[in-house]
């Protein structure tokens, strides 16, 4: 059985926070394991059927909460799934999930967490409106206008969230790598300063952060397969291909060579 998946771009005042939203689904009951990559790209997702995910930290499957959050992963994340798979998600920018949570961000690395109770009551609302809307452009509707709504009432945070955001959109365009202090100076920051920004709206620290957006353009010329693995980790702003091996496997527990022969199976 296959499983479908589609993504939407949002609306062009949400793209610098939203990267896109996207749909899972299956029409039958399915099973089966993957291994989720670290993308520097939190989601949170509305489960609209019945499915049981199995973590790496417990030995049986658990039905899987109306609303989860997956957080900033720094290694790779196995899961097993089963069940029909009915799922609609909002995958946000490192900075984004900030605008909904007061929690310190970094409290949500490498898992997924249960948020049913824990976000503002009116995503319990949203949740019920999708479960109710059956088509796709009514439930993208009713999500951009909850995102709407909640962004304009993060108060106090809004200055510093959208701070971040402007730092982050700088940093993955610029390729500054491993310049932390470079990047605090452009910002007019301490380097202290900006790490305890970072850890609190993004969950990374900033040299983190630029190893993640160093490993997502790596791997993007992978799946391009156009490169050599040398001229991938020097484009990439690695030391050598070692440090690109190293780096590389940290990320997602196989070398480039492995990762590349994975996909031809």
């Amino acid at each position: 059985m296959q499983l479908r998946y589609e993504e939407i771009l949002p609306h062009a005042y949400l793209r610098k926070d939203v990267k896109c939203y996207f749909i899972r689904e299956t029409d039958e009951f399915i099973e089966f394991e993957t291994k989720i990559l670290p993308g520097g790209y939190p989601e949170l997702i509305f489960n609209l059927s019945d499915i049981y995910l199995y973590a790496e930290t417990e030995n049986r499957f658990n039905l899987t909460p109306p609303i989860d959050y997956l957080g900033q992963l720094t290694r790779p994340l196995p899961i097993k799934s089963k069940g029909k798979i009915c799922m609609i998600g909002i995958r946000f920018y490192a900075h984004a999930p900030a605008y909904f949570l007061r929690e310190s961000m970094d409290g949500f690395n490498d898992q997924v967490s249960d948020l049913t109770g824990l976000l503002h009551s009116s995503t319990q609302t949203l949740y019920q409106q999708l479960m109710e809307a059956n088509d796709l452009q009514l439930r993208i509707h009713l999500i951009e206008q909850f995102l709407f709504s909640r962004m304009a009432n993060a108060e106090k945070r809004f200055d510093q969230i959208t701070l971040v955001g402007d730092i982050t959109r700088y940093m993955a365009a610029n390729n500054y790598f491993d310049n932390v202090d470079q990047v605090a100076e452009k910002s007019g920051f301490s380097s202290r300063y900006l790490q305890k920004l970072f850890l609190q709206y993004t969950g990374l620290t900033p040299k983190s952060f630029l190893k993640l957006n160093r490993f997502r353009q790596s791997l993007d010329l992978l799946d391009n397969k156009k490169e050599s693995l040398t001229s991938i980790a020097y484009n990439c702003g690695y030391f050598d291909q070692s440090h690109f091996t190293k780096e590389f496997k940290l990320f997602t527990g196989t070398t480039p060579t492995e990762y590349l022969n994975e996909k031809l199976l």
